[in-house]
């Protein structure tokens, strides 16, 4: 245990700044995507950059928290920082797309465990009387990421090269290693003759992969009656019920079943499992927009969805002081997701015209909803597991998020690129359609300088993708209000305390 007289600070920074780097990850990299697409090429890969960081991360995060727990929480979460810096440096010598996707995978592993892995460490190093000063410390270090990580995403793109978003991780990763070698030490208890859920771990994220497979090549690469579609949705329910099965007769489960037999608690996670896709969606497709059709600069693009952040950040603090004032439970989550339908409504008014400002200002509302989503099946996890299961409960409900994350990019990227491409293509013909989706041509520079007619096609192409995107997100909120209204309207006797002090950040899934 820490010591109980002084706070460790050095190592808590160390451990901090996982958290930072896992959610400036996420923010830094979406501004830039559209320059790495530019200079790789292969416009229609360009979800799988981000969902082959989803998918690893969401796979890695419970072996990481294993790992902890086996064979030392300290070594385990040094060991990711590791991982996610080499896959940050090959990120940046990339030299065409797949290997790009390649490296993000490699550097989404590694992301599994930084989270999992501070907060793990944290729990046993910070004695109860300090939690709160450390509480405090994630409240500052994360308004920075998220606002900031796109506006250091766009300077860095405009001044240098892509590539610095993700070198700047390094001196921070590094840091974060020394710190925690020098300031962190432990003396734990390793439970005998444990063993990893390798088989549960295993069948979970060939269920995710297949799954996201089938949504991002269903009706564009495949036919959805092809046989490569079909395979996949036998993989997929083969995992899935394999991975049920395992889970059931498991000693460590990777995620307890038992967790789901209260009903708040399953809807939480499948509460998660949409929120996640519909910001992860949006956040990833708003900056494009206002790149390629209101010819805004990464930097610029990357200011211009700040509102989105703060509607986020803001809400998720509302939340959670009017949960502790026990106001009804159930009105919270049927509150975000009536705001997120509204949200992504809003932004269907988004046209090739448009005034920025105005465009900026409508996201507000998109953030507020997802803000309050994101926090109220938070607080429910945390209220209705038991202690022994904290660290699954929390690893859920981020997994879940993760997962739709993945899921939400992979299946309404597939939208956005067959819409855009229809659109080019009934514009200027299908041969310069795809030289432009597939030959590396399209870029915010290279826009400016074609002539009128294609500057006009390029942003009625990314405004026809964007709508197909919001279309869908709008669909996903509906769905996510249909299980708000299902929630329990109150539970009684859950200390705001004690949810506090289990509390994980907020984080967003690149």
């Amino acid at each position: 245990m820490g010591d109980e007289k002084r706070l460790p600070y050095l190592g808590v920074v160390g451990l901090m700044l996982g958290i930072f780097l896992a959610t400036l990850d996420g923010q830094i990299v979406g501004v830039a995507l559209p320059a790495v697409v530019g200079d790789l090429g292969g416009l229609g890969q360009f979800s799988w950059a981000v969902t082959g960081y989803l998918l690893a991360m969401a796979a890695a995060t419970p072996i990481w928290g294993k790992l902890g727990d086996l064979y030392g929480r300290k070594g385990a979460y040094q060991a990711s920082v590791l991982l996610f810096l080499l896959g940050t440096v090959l990120c940046g010598v990339a030299q065409d797309m797949p290997q790009l996707i390649a490296f993000r995978t490699l550097q989404g592993l590694g992301a599994g465990g930084l989270m999992v892995g501070a907060l793990s460490v944290i729990g046993v190093l910070v004695p109860a009387d300090a939690r709160g000063r450390v509480q405090s410390v994630i409240g500052v270090m994360l308004p920075v990421a998220f606002v900031g990580g796109p506006l250091l995403g766009g300077l860095l793109t405009d001044a240098l090269s892509w590539r610095w978003v993700f070198y700047v991780n390094v001196p921070f990763g590094a840091f974060a290693l020394l710190a925690v070698g020098r300031g962190v030490r432990l003396s734990e208890r390793r439970p005998p003759g444990g063993r990893i859920d390798f088989a549960g771990a295993g069948l979970l994220t060939a269920a995710v992969l297949s799954l996201t497979l089938l949504a991002s090549w269903g009706g564009t690469s495949h036919g959805w009656g092809s046989p490569v579609i079909a395979a996949l949705a036998v993989v997929a329910a083969v995992a899935t019920a394999g991975f049920v099965r395992v889970e059931r007769r498991a000693a460590e489960p990777v995620i307890p079943p038992r967790l789901f037999r209260d009903r708040d608690f399953a809807l939480a996670q499948a509460l998660s499992f949409l929120v996640g896709a519909a910001m992860m969606s949006v956040v990833n497709y708003l900056p494009q927009y206002l790149q390629f059709t209101r010819g805004s600069s990464p930097v610029a693009s990357g200011t211009q969805i700040m509102p989105l952040m703060l509607g986020m950040l803001a809400a998720q603090l509302t939340v959670g002081r009017l949960t502790d004032r026990g106001d009804p439970r159930r009105l919270v989550p049927v509150t975000g997701a009536a705001l997120t339908v509204a949200g992504a409504l809003l932004l269907l008014l988004l046209d090739t015209d448009t005034p920025v400002f105005l465009a900026s200002a409508l996201s507000l509302v998109l953030g507020a909803g997802v803000g309050v989503l994101m926090q109220s099946t938070l607080l429910t996890t945390m209220s209705t597991a038991p202690p022994r299961d904290m660290g699954a409960a929390s690893g859920t409900v981020t997994l879940a998020r993760t997962i739709g994350g993945s899921l939400g990019v992979a299946a309404l990227g597939a939208v956005h690129a067959a819409r855009m491409s229809a659109e080019l293509s009934g514009r200027l013909g299908d041969a310069a359609a795809e030289r432009l989706v597939s030959g590396g041509e399209l870029t915010p520079a290279l826009v400016d300088g074609m002539p009128a007619r294609a500057r006009e096609a390029v942003a009625a192409a990314f405004t026809t993708g964007l709508h197909g995107v919001l279309v869908g997100a709008s669909l996903i909120a509906v769905a996510a209000f249909a299980l708000a209204c299902l929630t329990h309207r109150d539970r009684a006797g859950t200390p705001a305390a004690t949810v506090a002090e289990a509390q994980p950040p907020p984080a967003r899934l690149p």
